[in-house]
């Protein structure tokens, strides 16, 4: 479950970019960067691991202006390193994208691309389409914003898109189809993001993105279309929550939230280790060897409390077929390490 932050105003961006982005670490992410535009071009600076490691390397390499975009990344193509982590770029470097969600049909349009001599540095699905909005700029014909829109028509799957060109600075394009993407109306600024917690220290008014629109954004105004390019006229909503609140997403309290995004949260999970264009399954956080993995003869689940016993029952026919063994928290070994009252309500999950 990615964080996208985009900004553009008068601000030295730097620092909003960061600010938002810790906001977002709830979201979880295995790696960070961020895109500022300047007078020569646009710099990107990633890393991966969490945002200290990010800003460590701001500190070597600092950079300034005040139009950019920031990610933190969860893995869903390509391995969580700093290769794959976002933004990306196109052939030229001037094209930059981040993305939350999946491009499902990124293979074909990756082999499409290639065939017509693009070059890929990453692993990734979001890449696809920054070199799809370069391949839409090559006739000379189109401007930035409506190589996107014909961009977008390609484009099958679920995502949040933000993206920027290095030669039209200081406009924004950020789509939605599935993931959220709000936007934050300021003075003399405009910001974009995946929720409301990082807009909320710039502005109170807020534009939420439907399903199909694309936002066009510059310092002054925010324009946004449908999917048949018509112009959408939205009032902003005026946000009263404080920063807690809004971290919630209108849940009142974070258990609740927390219940809600169980089946986001298994999916993006799987989804960040299930690799389509190679098949490979990986376990970045499990660092064995192919020979630790086939010495494995047993899985053993610690389910805690009635719903983790009542999942470890319900998968039990898949161990079997797998030939694993497997014993609940009920176990003897395991029941003795815990309390007396803890162990009795164990035993009658």
């Amino acid at each position: 479950m990615c964080g996208i932050i985009g900004y553009v105003g008068t601000r030295d961006v730097v620092p909003v970019l960061i600010a938002g982005l810790k906001k977002l670490e709830y979201r979880g992410y295995d790696s960070a960067g961020i895109a500022v535009v300047n007078g020569n071009g646009v710099d990107v600076v990633r890393a991966e691991g969490k945002l200290f490691n990010l800003e460590a390397k701001l500190k070597e390499k600092p950079l300034k202006g005040t139009f950019g975009m920031g990610h933190t990344r969860w893995a869903t193509h390509g391995k969580p390193n700093e290769n794959n982590a976002h933004p990306h770029r196109d052939c030229t470097g001037k094209v930059v994208v981040i993305h939350n969600g999946i491009i499902e049909n990124f293979l074909p349009l990756k082999q499409r691309l290639q065939k017509a001599g693009h070059e890929f540095k990453t692993e990734t699905d979001t890449e696809v389409v920054a070199h799809l909005i370069e391949e839409n700029l090559k006739s000379g014909k189109l401007k930035f914003v409506d190589a996107v829109r014909k961009t977008l028509k390609e484009l099958e799957g679920h995502y949040a898109l933000v993206m920027i060109d290095g030669t039209e600075p200081g406009t924004i394009v950020a789509a939605k189809q599935g993931p959220p993407l709000v936007i934050g109306l300021g003075e003399n600024e405009n910001i974009i993001a995946s929720d409301v917690a990082p807009l909320l220290s710039y502005t109170r008014n807020i534009i939420y993105l439907e399903d199909g629109e694309y936002a066009v954004a510059d310092q002054k105004s925010v324009r946004v279309f449908n999917q048949k390019d018509q112009p959408v006229e939205r009032p902003p909503t005026r946000i009263l929550w404080d920063a807690v609140m809004a971290e919630k997403e209108g849940y009142r309290h974070f258990m609740l939230k927390e219940i809600h995004e169980q089946p986001r949260a298994v999916r993006d999970t799987f989804n960040g280790r299930m690799f389509e264009e190679s098949g490979q399954i990986y376990f970045n956080d499990l660092q064995f060897t192919p020979e630790e993995w086939s010495n494995i003869e047993r899985v053993t689940w610690w389910p805690a409390g009635r719903r983790g016993t009542q999942a470890w029952s319900e998968s039990s026919c898949s161990k079997r077929r797998r030939g694993f063994r497997s014993r609940s928290s009920t176990d003897r070994n395991i029941a003795t390490a815990t309390p007396s009252s803890t162990r009795t309500r164990s035993s009658s999950a």
